[in-house]
């Protein structure tokens, strides 16, 4: 595991154990264990109550879903994603059911995944978020609603082993956890 990094001020310990891992166990995830993760993030806050975030989702399972979920990842997160139990692509929906544009859709599903990860580090699993997917690929593969956009590709599972992984990945696995500054955050 990397080391802990040197926190400024006191912080829950479930938001020091968050990180970000690449190794991941093949342990096997529960559906039981899935659906808590999503009730997490079923509860967070969003505007007007519309909860514009949107899931597609597998277990490591070989299915036809899990496959295509696997193909739109881009080749170099695929070399680690691949182990993990669980593959999720997170979508928002673009319009209030007015009709008019949720401008907060995004930040939205940033909360749920939040309390899906605040959840997931509290039963000892670990979310990598993933910018790296192939649009078109989730465009090929998944008949998706009108106005709703694809937005990141998330695995979840337990900690692995570093060495599976490659030495480009053992490296940065293996780096310190680091953040700009707070000054750096303040306008």
């Amino acid at each position: 595991m990397k080391p802990k990094p040197d926190f400024k001020y006191p912080i829950i310990e479930l938001l020091q154990k968050r990180w970000s891992p690449r190794a991941f166990s093949d342990q096997p995830l529960t559906e039981e264990q899935v659906m808590t993760l999503f009730e997490g993030a079923r509860w967070a806050a969003s505007s007007n109550n519309e909860q514009p975030w949107r899931f597609i989702w597998s277990l490591k399972d070989g299915s036809e879903k899990y496959l295509k979920l696997l193909d739109c990842l881009t080749s170099r997160n695929r070399e680690w994603a691949e182990q993990a139990p669980f593959l999720m692509l997170t979508l928002v929906q673009t319009k209030f059911s007015t009709g008019e544009n949720n401008k907060w859709a995004r930040h939205d599903l940033g909360l749920a995944m939040g309390n899906l990860t605040a959840q997931a580090t509290a039963m000892d699993l670990y979310v990598h978020n993933m910018g790296g997917f192939l649009a078109d690929k989730v465009a090929e593969h998944f008949d998706l609603p009108e106005g709703v956009k694809p937005v990141t590709m998330v695995v979840v599972g337990s900690m692995g082993d570093v060495s599976s992984l490659s030495d480009f990945n053992q490296k940065r696995e293996l780096e310190p956890r680091t953040r700009k500054p707070l000054k750096e955050l303040f306008l």
